[in-house]
């Protein structure tokens, strides 16, 4: 494989480059790429028979126009047993994100990072502010919803997002605890829940909270189709929520942002319900298979999922750029490294779950690249500036800041050196170094500066902060505390690695699904690891109590909420990721089948 290919991941801003790209880059024949462990996307659906149907269909289906978004939705409601005047169908989530955005967030959204990319960057490019939570890795990256709330009624948020699965790390919410969550958020303009990966869970027999969101005047649910169905280049998701707000959506989409492809699979889904929901099943078995595999790796944490991934941390000294290019230049297998993730750092990559042959591959890989001939010692650190990929150290250092109470107003004076300050030399060691529980690096470039601390509630303006590059030549690294922290949380008993992996059972059909147990950290190498990181807590340890009353775990509301800070007070897009944006980047429905499952089933059933 060519060496050029890694150079497409330095291009690309807040993903990873397209497997068209990539294939183009290297040189290979279609189908001959390497293993994905990147998209996200079901591998075992659409069977092999679904592909030879449409491969047969060709023609037709890319010479003629589809038909109506509204036909489409239809039949797509008919399936999911949902009303059409709830349902909005896009193409791909990121239209429906986009449209939300434009027509329902006025002026500030809140959302926990690291997270999807879009949540953060579509809302900041259109001059909004966001109030980024951040989840801590010293408690697994576990959300807190209470604390979440307090957080945004701190801030005087007026839109709030929860991703449940949340990606990257798979951290799951139960269903009552979010719909106290909604109810405790009635005073908000928009809540959204994202469930793009729900259908992969199996915490719950019916995780979804569509139902409920229906009857609710501010509430909105995005699914996701191509993640589901294994799909992503057809681009089709849907969004469910009362009729007043999906039908405002729907009224600003084109007449045909459906195309022909996302026209036959719906078509088809309702002869194919039980090999999909088979298909589930199996990535779920697979899911626990992989996460036993990978723990067994010295020094390598993988934190609990809900989702169709892994989220996992190297081993001390690992650095995920080096690891990502050699694993792709050595072993034609892709990962995705999560430095360009704000709120993560480049000591995370999240793998997607996939079969057993591929699983021994990436495991086989690994091992050959963090630990050489030998398991004992992880990759050398590399040079300064390698340890973030772009723009994450900036967003990290204002949130430290400010005690994690959402980013202070930076002006258009102070942001270009605020920006600088988390990019110039020592580049990527600011990254994580001033958010609370990310990964290890120095701390030379996050420095804090003389900011006041905003009037809890009162959503004014923030006095503008000194540049950081000014205060940087007299001020060393102050450590700041985080504003009513959480108790600690108690360490698991270290455990004896590597564990051996059960071999899995033949699949004998949609049988019920075993909660997976907590993965411990496993005992890393003395010579590799210097000292011990903190472990992710595992899933049982952290249940969520039900509550007494809906609204007991949240602060009333004292009156009325005033309005956040202007939109003017937020940064750009550009500006997080450490760019001025004018640099280039290269390159009617029919009632549906009894096997289909439902939409709050998400897959339970057949």
């Amino acid at each position: 494989m060519s060496g050029n290919v890694t150079s497409l991941f330095r291009s690309t801003a807040a993903h990873s480059p397209s497997m068209a790209a990539l294939a183009r880059e290297s040189g290979e024949t279609a189908g001959a790429g390497p293993v994905d462990f990147c998209i996200p996307c079901n591998p075992y659906f659409p069977t092999p028979a679904m592909f030879d149907e449409m491969a047969g269909r060709l023609r037709d289906i890319i010479t003629y126009y589809p038909s109506s978004a509204d036909t489409i939705t239809a039949e797509l409601c008919g399936l999911l047993q949902l009303p059409p005047q709830c349902v909005a169908m896009g193409n791909g989530s990121t239209e429906l994100i986009t449209w939300i955005d434009h027509l329902l967030v006025r002026e500030s959204l809140a959302v926990p990072v690291p997270t999807f990319g879009r949540w953060t960057d579509q809302p900041m490019e259109t001059g909004k502010r966001v109030d980024m939570f951040p989840l801590q890795e010293s408690s697994g990256f576990t959300l807190d919803l209470a604390r979440y709330a307090e957080f945004i009624r701190a801030r005087g948020t007026r839109a709030v997002v929860v991703c449940n699965p949340n990606n990257p790390d798979g951290g799951y919410q139960n269903k009552q605890a979010l719909v106290q969550f909604m109810d405790a958020m009635a005073d908000r303009d928009l809540v959204v829940i994202d469930e793009s990966f729900l259908e992969f869970a199996d915490a719950e027999a019916e995780p979804s909270v569509v139902q409920e969101a229906m009857l609710r005047p501010n509430v909105v649910v995005l699914r996701s189709l191509g993640k589901n169905f294994g799909l992503h280049g057809i681009r089709f998701g849907y969004l469910v929520a009362n009729p007043a707000l999906a039908g405002r959506v729907r009224s600003m989409l084109p007449k045909w942002n459906l195309n022909s492809f996302a026209e036959h699979v719906v078509f088809m889904l309702r002869d194919h319900g039980a090999e999909y929901a088979q298909s589930l099943h199996q990535v779920r078995r697979d899911r626990l298979e992989m996460s036993g595999q990978l723990a067994a790796l010295p020094g390598l944490t993988v934190y609990p999922s809900q989702g169709n991934f892994l989220f996992v941390r190297l081993p001390v000294g690992a650095e995920g750029t080096v690891v990502r290019d050699r694993m792709l230049t050595e072993h034609r297998v892709l990962v995705r490294e999560c430095g360009n993730k704000i709120g993560s750092s480049s000591r995370f990559l999240r793998l997607v779950v996939r079969p057993q042959p591929d699983v021994r591959r990436l495991v086989s890989g690994m091992e050959q690249v963090l630990y050489g001939a030998g398991r004992g010692a992880a990759v050398p650190e590399p040079a300064a500036g390698n340890g973030y990929s772009s723009g994450t150290a900036a967003v990290d250092r204002l949130m430290s800041e400010t005690n994690g109470k959402g980013m202070r107003a930076v002006t258009a004076q102070s942001a270009p050196a605020a920006i600088g300050a988390g990019n110039g030399a020592g580049g990527g060691a600011g990254a994580g170094a001033g958010f609370p529980g990310i990964g290890a690096a120095p701390a030379a470039a996050a420095v804090a500066s003389p900011v006041a601390s905003p009037a809890v509630g009162t959503g004014t303006p923030l006095p503008a902060a000194a540049p950081v590059a000014a205060a940087a030549a007299t001020v060393g690294p102050v450590p700041m505390p985080m504003a009513a922290a959480a108790p600690p949380v108690p360490r698991p008993t270290p455990y004896e690695s590597p564990v051996p992996v059960p071999q899995p059972t033949p699949y004998q059909g949609p049988v019920p699904v075993p909660q997976p147990a907590p993965y411990p950290q496993p005992v890393p190498a003395a010579a590799a690891v210097p000292a011990p990181a903190p472990a992710p807590v595992p899933v049982a340890a952290v249940p969520v109590a039900p509550m007494a009353s809906p609204m007991a775990a949240y602060p009333p509301p004292t009156g009325p909420t005033p309005p956040g800070v202007p939109a003017r007070g937020g940064l750009t897009a550009a500006q997080v990721r450490g760019t001025n944006g004018l640099e280039s980047v290269q390159a009617a429905g029919r009632p549906g089948p009894q096997n289909w499952p439902n939409a709050a089933g998400m897959g339970q059933v057949g």
